[in-house]
């Protein structure tokens, strides 16, 4: 029985920090590229868009193609890398933990 409640105990500890871990995760910023820098795009590891700095040069009516596809680009930029930070702070997390491969927690 003792163990049972051990690990009761410690599967809401890691809930807790799964917890604190997604609300932290709202906070931190990734910024994603295209074009050399022209389009940069800051987004939070959750995914929400913060900011969008566009290079005025874009700024052609001629362009706006490229100019869609450069966001595009910066947005799945961004998105990897805020994939990248969520990833490392799971491991982090949970480390030395006996989960099965592949398990995804967020």
């Amino acid at each position: 029985m003792r163990d049972i409640m051990g690990l009761m105990k410690q599967a809401q500890a890691m809930q807790q920090k799964l917890q604190d871990a997604q609300a932290e995760l709202e906070n931190v910023e990734v910024e994603g590229t295209a074009g050399g820098g022209a389009v940069v795009v800051k987004v939070t590891a959750k995914g929400t868009l913060r900011a969008i700095n566009i290079d005025p040069s874009l700024m052609n009516a001629d362009e706006k193609e490229i100019l869609e596809d450069l966001i595009v680009a910066a947005m799945s930029d961004a998105k990897g890398k805020a994939d990248r930070a969520t990833e490392e702070r799971m491991a982090a997390l949970t480390k030395g933990l006996p989960l099965p491969p592949g398990l995804k927690l967020f």
